[in-house]
């Protein structure tokens, strides 16, 4: 699988000839040269609603005839906005061509600017070519982490840093110690200075317990 980073908490996932999107946050974030236009996937998928989140993805589903999985609540908003989607709910799994999505819990919020709150957040399991990738999304710790590290042999865990909205270092580290991926990869940090944190501390403390670290450069890639 490869795993190119946009900035913020904004992914792309390829694996077999597929390739989706998570958190497409490209119009407004001044650190991804990418642009909406160029974004070529089968599926968007939603964390949660804020607006660097949900991002573009409208017109990302639109360009690309693509639907967009998320909660419930955030698809029926999208659906509503002319794009097709499909909903799923915390706890639950979908088989797609692209792969297999399972959603967790997130512990956020989940509010659409001049909508409103639209459901609960969520986590992301992303199975594809054989991988899995955890996208956490906004979150703060939580002890069920543990849980789905024992149940699931995770990867790739992307794991927000940045403090004050979602977990600092420290806490994304001992998230990673629950959740035993074998990489970690820090996300929503650096977007603005409130979220102002060094993914390489992150790196260092998180080998420290044994786990590799890997900073993916803002519009680079990886495979693992």
């Amino acid at each position: 699988m490869k795993i190119i980073y946009h900035g913020h908490a904004c992914f792309e996932l390829e694996a077999d000839g597929h390739r989706i999107i998570i958190d497409p946050f490209i119009n407004g974030n001044t650190h991804t040269k990418v642009k909406v236009e160029d974004i070529k996937v089968e599926a968007v998928l939603i964390t949660h609603a804020h607006g660097d989140h949900f991002g573009d993805a409208i017109q990302i589903a639109k360009n690309n005839n693509a639907p967009i999985i998320g909660v419930y609540e955030v698809v029926s908003y999208a659906m509503s906005q002319g794009v097709s989607g499909s909903p799923q709910h915390i706890g639950g799994a979908h088989e797609y061509p692209f792969g297999r999505v399972k959603l967790t819990i997130a512990h956020h919020g989940s509010h659409l600017e001049g909508v409103g709150e639209l459901g609960n957040p969520c986590g992301f399991l992303v199975t594809m070519g054989g991988k899995t990738v955890y996208h956490a999304g906004d979150t703060g710790l939580f002890y069920d982490m543990k849980l789905i590290g024992e149940m699931n042999n995770i990867d790739a865990a992307l794991l927000p840093i940045g403090d004050n909205f979602t977990m600092g270092i420290d806490d994304a580290v001992k998230a990673a110690e629950f959740l035993q991926p074998k990489v970690a990869i820090p996300m929503h940090y650096n977007t603005w200075d409130i979220i102002s944190a060094d993914p390489e501390e992150f790196v260092r403390k998180v080998e420290e317990k044994g786990i590799k670290g890997i900073v993916i450069p803002v519009d680079g890639e990886i495979e693992i």
